[in-house]
Formats: structure tokens, sequence, C-alpha cells
């Protein structure tokens, strides 16, 4: 293992360095004033994709491509401090829209588990057997708490820590015994999609049917990436670019036309990009809140992408002439 060995660098010395790697910014005033404000890790992440490469032939003979550390001309600062603003509004729009989501969904776990009966959530009947089964630990053989104890575990802690009225409420009158539909006010996205990924098909079916996602693992797929994606922006990481840890499901040709168009994608920047959960996001809101005018808000806001270079509406994965769609449209 290789030790670390770089030095601390003033302000003044990473933008020295930047200069001497091909970064133009002026009198420096304001790259000064980028570097203070945001950091030099997150900086130099946003002008990544300006670096200079160069391909080679590894010991195997395969092709290869090396990052280097300088960067290609005409790279500023002025760009990189506009790009560093789109994102910031991209993540608030992006939480926008999940946060309508993430409480409609709430609200359907409440309403459809709560229906059979109030404590649904503690039945076992109501989920699918992988989900409440004890587990094998693969290498010690030992017996693992099932998936629903340990969701279970997670919503114990959850109600020890919250300060909610509500909450002190059940817990002073009824034993801190919550019915579901209050427990799901509590809930992160992420807990959320786990306790509906383990509900059984004819419960799970409903839920998803109520916002025309056509199965209970495309919806369960959905959310996942919904959630990765509201996990990011929460925490103001750099989110046009995003390469999705797990992409949303993309619906069959003639399930759900609005989004027929992502089966067109073939490159990993389409497939993974973060268009496919927008789009997902956009076709949600048609159905929770048609009128929340968040899908022409996002139209307007990639129209003010400032596109440079080897930085283009395609590092989002967005595809040729999607304004046109009718997922899009008013």
């Amino acid at each position: 293992m290789v030790e670390y060995t770089k030095t601390w660098l003033s302000v003044e010395d990473q933008a020295a360095k930047l200069g001497l790697r091909g970064v133009s910014f002026g009198d420096g005033t304001s790259c000064l004033s980028l570097l203070s404000a945001v950091g030099y890790y997150r900086l130099t992440g946003y002008l990544y994709p300006f670096r200079e490469s160069r391909a080679y032939r590894d010991s195997a003979g395969r092709e290869r491509v090396r990052i280097l550390s300088s960067y290609r001309p005409g790279t500023s600062i002025e760009y990189a401090s506009q790009l560093i603003d789109f994102d910031r509004r991209l993540r608030m729009l992006v939480l926008d829209g999940i946060e309508r989501v993430e409480i409609s969904f709430r609200m359907q776990l409440g309403y459809v588990l709560g229906r059979v009966p109030a404590f649904g959530h503690l039945d076992p009947a109501n989920f699918v057997g992988a989900f409440t089964q004890e587990r094998l630990d693969a290498t010690s053989g030992e017996s693992l708490p099932s998936k629903h104890e340990e969701w279970m575990a997670r919503v114990r802690e959850r109600q020890a820590s919250s300060d909610e009225a509500f909450v002190t409420h059940f817990r002073e009158k009824y034993d801190d015994r919550m019915p579901i539909w209050a427990l799901t006010e509590i809930l992160e996205l992420g807990q959320l999609g786990r306790l509906y990924s383990g509900l059984s098909n004819s419960i799970a079916s409903e839920i998803s049917a109520a916002y025309g996602a056509p199965t209970k693992k495309m919806m369960s797929s959905w959310i996942s990436s919904i959630n990765y994606v509201r996990n990011v922006s929460a925490h103001h990481a750099r989110l046009f670019n995003r390469k999705l840890v797990s992409a949303p499901a993309r619906p069959a040709v003639g399930q759900v036309p609005l989004l027929d168009h992502l089966r067109a994608a073939v490159s990993s920047k389409e497939v993974f990009g973060l268009y496919n959960v927008l789009a997902v996001i956009a076709f949600l809101l048609r159905t929770i809140e048609p009128d929340s005018g968040w899908n022409e808000r996002m139209v307007e806001l990639m129209r003010e992408f400032p596109s440079s270079g080897p930085v283009a509406l395609r590092s989002i994965g967005i595809p040729a002439l999607w304004t046109a769609l009718d997922l899009w449209r008013e």
C-alpha cells in the first residue's frame, strides 16, 4: 500500500497549482473566491471532464486511456463556477420532485397496508417468505435475523429518536404502538422502499398500480433509484453527470408508453445517466401532482445547461429531441 505524502496547500497555492496545470482564471480573484467557497476537491471534481488524456497499451496489449493531471486548453474557472451553480439548481429541483414522490409513497403504503389492518406491518402474512424468514450466514452458517426483523429494529430506532409530538403521543398513550399510516410519517424513503419490496405481490401491486407502474419489481427499482439520487442531492454531491449505482428498470415497449423512449438507450451514459431517474420522477408526478409544473421547470432548467466541450446535455444521458416527448409536454 502506498503511503500518502502530499502536503497541505493554502488556497493561494491551490490556485497556483491549477494555473500550472492549464486552468485559466484571469487575475486570480475568481479562482480564490471559488476555492474558498467550495474547496479544491469539489472544484476539481467538476473540472475532471476537462483533464487531458493519453491512449496507451498495457502489458497485455490492451488499449487503455490514462487521465493526465493537465487540463485541456480553454478550461476556465468561470465555466466551472457556472457548472457548479447549475448543478446546485438541479439538485434543488430534483429534491422538490422527490419530496412529492416520497410523501405520496408514504401515504399509499400506510393507506393500503393499513387496511389489513392498522398493524399490518407486524403480520408476516402480508409479506413474502424471503422477507420474514431467518437467514444463514454464508461463512459461519449461523442464523441471522430476517429482513423484516432488521427493518423493525431500524423502525424502533426511528421511533425512539423522534421528537415529533404525535410520536410522543403514541409512546405515552399506546405503549409506542403506532399504526402503519402514522409510522410511515417518520420513515426515510429507503426504509419505505425496503418495506415495499417485502410486501406480498397482491398488496404491492395495488400500490404500484396507483402510480401506473406495471409490476412490484419495477416500482421497487424506481424507488431504489430515486432514493439513491435523493441521498446524493441531500448531501450536496455532484449530480449532473452522476453514474447511477442502480438504474431504474425500463418498462418493455408498450407497458408505459410515456417511458418507451428509455428502451432506445444503448450506451452506458444513456442507461446509467441521471436522465433515467428524471424521466421516472416526471412520469410519477403526472399522477401524483399533475399541476406541480415540475416537468416544465426541468425543461426550462436544462435549457440553461452550460455546455462546453466534453460537458453537454449528453453528460446527463438526455436523448435527442427529448423536449418533444409527451412525457415533458404540459
